[in-house]
């Protein structure tokens, strides 16, 4: 059997998808992978022998300008997005039995599975991200926050918006392939049966009407990799430090110095992630030591605590650890659900990014090292799942079989 997964977005978007095409392929199955053309990806996948096929414009370029893109320019990639899946889905799907993709960014994918004649399942990492009257929408870039009403009234514009952007375009290019139009972009994207990819302690799904979630639990990957000596060196040199990190966000103005100085304050050590901003924050005392992209899974385990931007993967990965967070997202995506969530389970502590001060800061860092926050956290990390990719792949395979 042939699949092709999809994803467009940062390696918290890819890693997932790594995971399950590793799962796919233990069971036999063949697979591919569209991704943005981010050499970090090609390399990536690259190295585990995995068919890659870039899609759209690199992320991190997008991501890591002076000034974060105006909504106009985020409209325009938007678009530019799905004439580009369109082009070049059909090609990427010859032979496959399958196309499973992550994220709402997939427009085309549906489309093209249908025509193709192929089973299509449609992916998300939080719970968040799919209509509930449990939830609010989550806060999408570009476009304003739905705001003064119920959940299931806010669910209704932010369809709207998503029709906005997308219905046009797509039911152009529906017309092209001989389907019809769409009414309900957003929910023909998702599906009746979506699957939602988190664990179901972590970030447990609730039953609404009209919605089928298959939650499968988190898809990721056990990393092997050492960590570099001289990281060793530093941990062993010490108390366990802080990890100040926030992936491939620029976190808002001022949060990472804060971080460093509310941990330094308390006499903790600390660690770096330079990450897609490129954090620079060593100021040569030997306190503090940065690093690039390692073993979170290997080195988690050995912190005090994680602040960190709330990204799911890295969420996961912390309470999977065992060890304490402090989450300051700013309003993006998943990551003000996954602090809510992390707050909710009081295992550590969440602020908003944008408002955050260094005395709400330190606030929460008091919170997240209490002794009955690491006692939750340690009781959360015994019961977090790792065959998350697993359950996913045999679920898919079954399907098709």
């Amino acid at each position: 059997m042939r699949v092709l997964l999809s994803t467009y977005g940062t390696r918290g978007d890819v890693e997932p998808l790594v995971a399950l095409a590793v799962q796919l392929r233990a069971l036999g199955a063949q697979v591919r992978m569209c991704t943005p053309p981010d050499e970090e990806f090609a390399r990536r996948l690259a190295g585990l022998g995995i068919d890659s096929v870039p899609v759209g414009p690199p992320v991190r370029a997008l991501m890591s300008g002076a000034a974060p893109p105006s909504a106009a320019e985020l409209s325009r990639y938007r678009t530019e997005l799905v004439d580009t899946q369109f082009d070049v889905f059909p090609e990427a799907a010859d032979g496959c039995d399958a196309l499973v993709v992550a994220g709402l960014a997939q427009v085309a994918a549906r489309s093209v599975a249908e025509a193709a004649g192929i089973h299509y399942v449609y992916a998300t990492y939080a719970a968040v991200n799919l209509p509930s009257p449990h939830h609010a929408p989550p806060p999408r870039p570009g476009w304003p926050e739905p705001a003064g009403a119920a959940n299931t009234a806010l669910w209704e514009q932010d369809a709207r918006m998503v029709n906005a952007q997308f219905r046009a375009p797509l039911n152009r290019h529906r017309a092209a392939l001989g389907l019809p139009p769409v009414d309900n972009v957003r929910d023909h994207v998702y599906s009746a049966r979506p699957w939602l990819a988190a664990d179901a302690v972590l970030g447990p799904w609730q039953e609404t009407p009209g919605l089928e979630v298959v939650q499968t639990g988190a898809w990721t990957q056990e990393d092997e990799r050492p960590l570099p000596a001289e990281l060793v060196a530093f941990l062993d040199a010490g108390a366990p430090p802080v990890y100040v990190g926030f992936g491939s966000i620029s976190p808002a103005p001022d949060i990472a110095r804060w971080a460093v100085e509310v941990s330094r304050a308390r006499g903790h050590r600390v660690l770096v992630s330079r990450g897609w901003a490129d954090l620079d924050l060593v100021d040569g005392q030997d306190d503090c030591f940065a690093i690039g992209e390692i073993n979170h899974q290997r080195l988690f385990g050995e912190l005090a605590a994680v602040i960190h931007h709330g990204g799911a993967g890295t969420t996961q990965t912390a309470a999977r650890a065992g060890v304490p967070q402090v989450v300051v997202p700013i309003r993006l995506a998943d990551n003000p659900y996954w602090a809510g969530q992390v707050a909710a389970g009081k295992v550590g502590a969440a602020l908003d990014g944008p408002t955050a001060t260094i005395e709400s800061l330190s606030a929460a860092f008091e919170t997240a090292l209490a002794p009955e926050t690491r006692a939750r956290a340690e009781a959360l990390g015994a019961e977090i799942r790792t065959d998350g990719a697993a359950v996913a792949a045999r679920l898919l395979l079954d399907a098709l079989r």
